[in-house]
């Protein structure tokens, strides 16, 4: 969504999803480390006031919040030190009709110029794109143990090139959104869930430095896929590249839920890793 400016230099931006569960089942994925690191990125949560919050984004890459009003099961709000400074994230639950709840992260921040408003529109269109697992996550498998993998891999090719490689592992059936891995790909199975259609969002999109790099070249194509499993095991899959100075990143997380997920999660890595490193080869130290 577009960025608010108070007067006084105050700004905002916010995104929100609708997801079925009470307010406790949706506090529980929002507001608990367990429940986060089921659609979003490792994490803990010190459940208090005076607490942190830590979300892994890799390796030297973790986002550390500290806890300055927590009141559940509807609000909490976490500050961090980031490009602009001080950043609030307040995170909201609010009841609707039908047994569903309204989820809404805002984040607050004090500016006298525009410098960060591309990136904090950015900030929307990716939450949005997590907020479809989020839902997911609550419609199919609200409650469920989930076994998580993140592989990363490093192309030196262009993003439309290195986006037709990874989707060479797959088969997609544009009519019914079935997706299967190809030939010399590990074992998936499952549908390919919708895009992003909503047209705030996709101005956002078009604001934000990282993602306009991302979409250069591509065409009418979006380098990404979310897709809801049946096999290796129940679960999501997020599969998207991102440049990285002169590299493309190619990013591929998977939440596998249940006891089949516990079971094959580490031969499952093992599988899509060795794809990746044969394709995307790791640069030997110098």
């Amino acid at each position: 969504m577009p960025v608010k400016k108070d007067p006084d230099g105050r700004r905002s931006v916010e995104a929100e999803v609708e997801v079925p569960g009470t307010p406790d089942e949706v506090w529980k994925a929002i507001a608990t480390g367990k429940g986060v690191s089921s659609w979003f990125v490792p994490t803990t949560i010190e459940e208090r006031a005076g607490g942190k919050a830590v979300s892994s984004f890799g390796p030297g890459m973790d986002s550390v919040a500290a806890i300055t009003l927590w009141n559940p099961p509807h609000r909490f709000v976490a500050e961090t030190e980031e490009g602009p400074g001080k950043v609030a994230t307040e995170w909201i639950v609010e009841t609707r009709a039908g047994g569903t709840c309204v989820v809404r992260v805002v984040h607050r921040w004090f500016a006298d110029s525009d410098q960060w408003d591309g990136e904090f529109e950015g900030h929307t269109y990716g939450w949005a794109s997590f907020f479809r697992m989020l839902r997911l996550n609550l419609m199919h498998f609200a409650g469920q143990d989930c076994s998580t993998f993140d592989l990363a891999a490093f192309s030196k090719a262009a993003g439309p090139e290195t986006w037709r490689t990874v989707k060479s592992a797959l088969t997609i059936d544009e009519a019914t959104g079935r997706v299967a891995s190809a030939a010399g790909a590990p074992a998936l199975s499952g549908l390919v869930e919708k895009k992003i259609v909503d047209p705030e969002l996709l101005r956002a999109r078009a604001n934000a430095p990282q993602v306009k790099a991302a979409l250069e070249g591509m065409g009418d194509e979006e380098p990404e896929l979310l897709l809801r499993l049946e096999r290796p095991a129940p679960g999501l899959a997020h599969i998207f590249i991102m440049p990285m100075g002169d590299q493309t990143m190619v990013s591929l997380r998977a939440y596998l839920y249940g006891a089949d997920g516990a079971k094959v999660a580490a031969r499952a890595k093992e599988e899509w890793g060795t794809w990746l490193a044969e394709r995307f080869p790791p640069v030997a130290a110098s």
